[in-house]
């Protein structure tokens, strides 16, 4: 019977890594590593394979390391190396080593691709938003032809309104706050949100005004 599982996690906190490790009890595994509030999205299972033996994951770092040494996530700390089960590499090239070695090892079966839910398919388009933006730099209200006074409102009540009070900042309820941390407290989100994709001004969202008045 099976002892655990080699798993292939991803997240759209960091796109260009997957995690490669083992864990008897994956699900509790998760918990521990989505406990942690200093990453903005939670980790999700990519792909899963049924191992025998606690240290199958090794065998397969060290091949990876083997194939591919600048893969791995090291950093040096304290005069210490510490080897992360990071590596830089896709996690559909990822699955392609397990499924070699299921193949292999006639083991097939117990390899195993997650399909993602709907948060998760949520979480990396959001990602994918806050990390296009965040490379165009700040939204500036009054770059986009937003005078300070302005109404915006919420795209998904449009009776949510609140007013520009100068470059980055908006009103809402009498209290002073970004189009991001309004977003997000409306959505009741625990990560990070594009606060521009959420509002709108004269019927038009935010993001897709920026975009038109940059394209000219």
């Amino acid at each position: 019977m099976s002892k655990g599982v080699i798993y292939i996690l991803t997240n759209p906190s960091f796109p260009e890594y997957v995690k490669i490790g083992y864990a008897r009890d994956l699900e509790k595994r998760m918990n521990q590593l989505n406990r942690s509030e200093t990453i903005p999205f939670a980790f999700r299972a990519y792909a899963v394979y049924e191992v025998e033996s606690n240290l199958t994951d090794l065998v397969l770092h060290d091949l990876i390391d083997k194939l591919n040494p600048d893969l791995r996530s090291i950093e040096n700390f304290d005069g210490k190396e510490r080897k992360r089960e990071f590596y830089a590499i896709s996690p559909e090239d990822a699955y392609s080593l397990l499924e070699c070695i299921a193949k292999i090892s006639g083991t097939e079966d117990r390899l195993k691709k997650m399909a993602p839910e709907g948060h998760e398919i949520l979480d990396e388009e959001t990602a994918m938003e806050v990390s296009k933006e965040a490379k165009r730099g700040r939204f500036k209200f009054g770059k986009y032809g937003i005078p300070v006074g302005a109404v915006i409102k919420y795209i998904n009540d449009p009776s949510i309104e609140a007013t520009v009070v100068d470059d980055g900042h908006i009103s809402y309820k009498g209290v002073t706050t970004s189009t991001s941390a309004l977003a997000k407290e409306l959505l009741e989100s625990e990560y990070p949100v594009q606060g521009t994709a959420y509002f709108t001004y004269e019927g038009e969202k935010l993001t897709d005004r920026r975009d038109r008045m940059e394209r000219g």
